[in-house]
Order: structure tokens, then sequence, then C-alpha cells
């Protein structure tokens, strides 16, 4: 997407949008600028003060009127550096509380997405947005627009300034001009793209690292360290070298400008030289120009510099804003809250494909196809079927994370697009066979911060589910600190943690996603407790791939293929003698276990 963005310094929608988020912040935006104009202001002061003092006291041996010029200009300089101090202090106060308000929106709205987006999009790549694309937006306004006005502004006063104390000497100064403006452009143009070339190797280097740190497990168990060591090597080199060839750029450009500025100093010492000689124009005069040059080319240096700052503040404002205008949420179509949930799902004639388009989807792409049961509140419903038959499908439908393509879903009698979408997921706890865990501690991993949940609750929800005694067994309780992903928790204890998170919310209805599969027999014997635990009163919709656990439930659904091949209790599929008779017979003999 960044290999694209071009040319947009200049798009004032774009930085429309940008400047829309300085609105709270109106009075530190104006002074911002107020300042700015000042810094312009006094730029060439101290130059005219240095000239009236050489031309109007040094030379005439004023002692008095030379201490008094000291003093004026100690003063000014106080005044500059106040100024400047305060000038920098509000810009960058202005940027970062941009990219606060900015960083806050983004991770608000990529919170909401739909699962769909996530299943596309490379999550370094959303951490790259939401930090150092987000930060080069600060820039506009510390470094990049409000400093180029001020540069701008600067340049037109030096000049004017000079062209009134001696238009003569100023157009030999600016002989010189046009090369450093040919310079200038050409570098901006130069460096604008190798500026994007890092920000992209950035993005990926960010990518590549989110996921295999992530993933170190893996790369672990099947010896693959040296293979992605040599992956991350190129993509480390191609970042250095992105960062290298931009570097070379500043390598040509400054040293240019140095030789145009000595080129204009030469000019200005032998005409000024000759114009002192001949009592054309006073000594004070050529010394206030020495330092007017100074002045004049070192913004002009700059400003291509803030140009592409600006530029790359603009490309990752396109970048943040292409996020946030994603439309990929899960749309909020109803308002309806009921006035107690009891629990009742109903899905009817549900089609399912991930291929969400205009056009229905082949064949072929069905994830669920004519999917119709009941569930009585309280009722437990297990689902049954091979990897990709369409069990996980079917409980994301019902929490919406994805939209169904045809048919409806019902809880309650009420479809669930019409009601509020906080309201239906607040009353649906999943517990899922890759148990999540923040880095903290046990007590907020349960709670999710929420202050409604309190410690009283947790424990006598541990207490139910059986987890009390391993939690006091740890360090702190519950306030130990799990670390990333629980991994300093077994397997089972992450999952009796993620049991009593779902429980203690009070959900109506129970999503359990294979919530047992990845444990040994003993400790999936203490979930198993757990679990009828948690199903006393609730609705519960149960996936498993071991039979033993689901005999119980009150209808048992056998998918194939995204249909329902089966469907009854344990007795009845065990009598018709089909697909789930000939699984339970394949999981009992695999046991090792003669009926």
């Amino acid at each position: 997407m960044a290999n694209n963005i071009t040319g947009k310094t200049y798009d004032w929608g774009l930085l429309k949008r940008v400047f829309a988020y300085a609105k709270p912040y109106k009075a530190v935006f104006a002074w911002s600028i107020f300042l700015t104009l000042a810094l312009a202001a006094l730029a060439p002061v101290r130059p005219y003060l240095i000239q009236l003092t050489l031309d109007k006291f040094v030379f005439f041996n004023d002692s008095s009127g030379l201490l008094n010029m000291t003093l004026l200009m100690i003063g000014l300089l106080l005044l500059q550096t106040l100024v400047q101090y305060y000038q920098t202090l509000l810009t960058n106060t202005l940027g970062q509380s941009v990219i606060k308000d900015l960083r806050i929106d983004v991770f608000n709205h990529i919170t909401k997405l739909r699962l769909k987006y996530f299943d596309k999009t490379p999550i370094g790549q959303l951490i790259t947005r939401t930090v150092s694309d987000l930060e080069t937006i600060a820039d506009i306004f510390s470094q990049g627009l409000i400093s180029i006005v001020g540069d701008s502004l600067q340049i037109i006063t030096i000049i004017a300034v000079m062209l009134y104390a001696d238009w003569r000497l100023t157009l030999i100064v600016l002989v010189p001009m046009p090369f450093l403006m040919i310079a200038t452009y050409i570098f901006k143009e130069a460096i604008k793209s190798a500026f994007q070339d890092v920000r992209n190797q950035v993005s990926a280097l960010n990518t590549f690292l989110q996921e295999h740190i992530s993933g170190v497990s893996i790369i672990q168990y099947f010896a693959r360290e040296e293979q992605e060591y040599k992956k991350f090597k190129v993509i480390n080199a191609e970042h250095r070298d992105a960062h290298i060839r931009s570097n070379w750029y500043y390598s040509i450009f400054f040293p240019v400008v140095e030789l145009i500025v000595a080129l204009s100093l030469g000019l200005l010492v032998w005409y000024g030289s000759k114009s002192i000689l001949t009592n054309q124009v006073s000594p004070g005069v050529v010394v206030s120009f020495i330092m007017y040059i100074n002045m004049l080319f070192r913004p002009i240096r700059e400003l291509a510099d803030k140009f592409n700052t600006l530029q790359m503040g603009m490309v990752g404002a396109d970048r943040i804003f292409t996020v946030l205008d994603t439309d990929e949420k899960t749309p909020n179509t109803g308002n309806l809250v009921l006035p107690q949930m009891r629990g009742e799902i109903t899905f009817d004639q549900v089609w399912f494909s991930y291929r969400q388009t205009e056009e229905m989807p082949a064949d072929n792409e069905w994830i669920l196809k004519n999917i119709s049961f009941h569930l009585k509140a309280g009722e437990t419903l297990a689902l049954v079927g091979a990897t990709g038959a369409g069990k996980s499908s079917t409980i994301n439908i019902l929490n919406r994370f994805y939209e169904i393509s045809k048919g409806q879903v019902l809880v309650d009698g009420v479809n669930i697009r019409n009601l509020d979408i906080n309201y239906l997921r607040s009353h649906i706890a999943t517990v899922l066979q890759d148990v999540f865990l923040f880095s903290d501690t046990i007590q907020n991993n349960i709670s999710l911060n929420n202050p409604a949940i309190t410690l009283e609750q947790i424990i006598a929800t541990a207490k139910d589910v059986g987890a009390h005694e391993f939690i006091m067994r740890l360090p702190g309780g519950y306030q130990y600190d799990v670390q990333e992903r629980g991994a300093t928790l077994s397997v089972g204890q992450a999952q009796l943690i993620s049991f009593i998170r779902a429980l203690v919310h009070q959900p109506k209805i129970l999503v359990l996603d294979e919530a047992t599969s990845s444990v040994d027999t003993e400790t999936e014997h203490l979930l198993q407790n757990a679990i009828e635990k948690m199903m006393e009163g609730r609705t519960a919709i149960v996936i498993a791939h071991r039979l033993s656990t689901i005999q119980n439930a009150d209808k048992i659904i056998v998918l194939e293929k995204g249909e329902i091949m089966e469907m009854g209790t344990h007795q009845e599929l065990l009598k018709l003698g089909g697909y789930y008779k000939r699984l339970y017979d394949l999981q009992f003999a695999s046991a090792g276990i003669v009926k």
C-alpha cells in the first residue's frame, strides 16, 4: 500500500483530517503559531542591531552607546531563547496530544473489527500502524507544517530586510540561490522515495518479529532456528540498506549546501569589500549580511528535510486513516435489549461462507449449508465432526463475529441482528481450546479489569470449579503474574482460569470449543467436573472430539462438510448406526476398551 503513496504532502483533505484532531487543543495550537511568527520576526533583529553598533558606536568610539546596544542584544538573545523554548515545547506537546487521541481511536477501532479482517491482516503491520506510523504524525506538528511556515516567513523577512539595507548586496548574495533550489528539489524527491522504503522495511521487520517471537516454540520444536535466522538477516539487511540510502542522500546534500553557502559568502566578501572601499556601503552592513546569509540558508537547507518530515507524516496519516476507514466492523444493527435473557437458541436454515460478496458463493465455498436446530433454555448441544466440518463457524456466527449469508439465528425468539451486539456478547461466554491469558495478574485475567467483578466473586467462582487451591499455592495467589499468554502455568491451570473467567461474567449461554482436548486424561477429569458446574442452569454449546465428554448432552449434531448428517441424543445416534456410531466405536477401540 505504501509503495503507491506519493505526493501526499499536498493532500489537503488528509491534512485537514489530521488537524481536526488538534481542535481540542486550540489554545496550544494558537500559541504555537504565534510563537513561530514571533521567531520569524525576531530573526533579522540581531544582525540589524550589530550593524547599528558597528556603524554608529564602534567606529565613533561611543562606549556608552556600545554598552546600551550590548545589553539590548543580550536581552534580545534571552527573549529569543525563551520564545524558542516555549515554541518547541508547545509544538511537541501538540503533536504528542494529537497522536495520543489518534492512537486511542485506532486501538478502539481495531478491537471492534470483525475476525475476518485479522484473518487477512498481519498483526505486525497493525502494530507498526499503531506505534511507529503514528509517531510520524506527531512530527507534522513539531517538525513539519508549523516549522515550514515559520522557516518560510523567516526567509521572506530576512530577504526583505536585506533588500531594505542594500539591494545590490542582496542580489549578489542571492546569485547562487537557483543552484540551492535545484539541489533542494532533487534531494526532496530522492529522500521522499528513500523514506517510503524505510517505512515499508520497518513494517516488514515488525511483522516478521511479531510472528516469529510469538511462534518461537514452533521454531524450536522443528529446529528451524538457523533457517529463520537467515530469513531475518535478509529482512534486517534490507532495513539497514533502506536507512543507508536515506543517509547517503543527506551526505550528498549537506556538503552541496555548504559549498553554495561558501560561494554566496565569497561573493559577499568580494563585492562588499569593493563597496566599502568606494564608500558605497558601510562595514556594519557587510558584517550584518554575513549573519543574514547564515540565517537565510539554514532554513532553506532545512526546508527540504522538513518537507520530507511532513511527507512521511502524511504517509503515516494515510496509513492510519486507511485503518480507521476500514469498514470491517460487525454492524450493530439492533438496539434491542431483552428484559431477561433465557438462552434459547434457534438456527433457522443458516447458510454461511467466509466469502462475503454480492454474488452467492460457489457450492464448494459454503462453510455451513442449511443448518437448522432448536435449543431450549438450559439445554446442552454438542457439535461433532471432522476438522473443517463447520463446528467453530457455528459458534462464531452465534457471537456475530461473522455474518451469515442466508437464514437467521434467534436468541429467545429474537433475530440476533436485532439485538444490541454488546448486550448479546455479554451474555455469551466462550472457552476456547487455546487459552489466551494476558501478561497480568490472575485476578485481572479473570475479571478483565471489570470493576463490577469483585475479588470475592472470583474466589467463590474459583472454589466452584475447583481451582482455588492451586491458585492459592502460587506466589501471591490471585495477584500472581501469569506472564505473557500464561507461560508460567500448565495447560490445565490456564484452562481452569479461563473457566472462572467465563463463569464470573454470569453468562446465560456457555460455549466450550474443544476446551479439554489439549489436556491429559487426569486433568480432563478435573476439568469435566468444572464443566458440569459451569453448565448448571445455562444453555451450552459444546464442541468436542472426545465423545465420552458429551454423552449426557440433550442434543448431539453430527456435521460433515457444513451439513447436518445426524441429530439426536447419544443413545439415539448409536441406534442409527451411522457416522456417530462409527466415530464412537473408533474412539473406544483406539482407547483399548471392549464393549
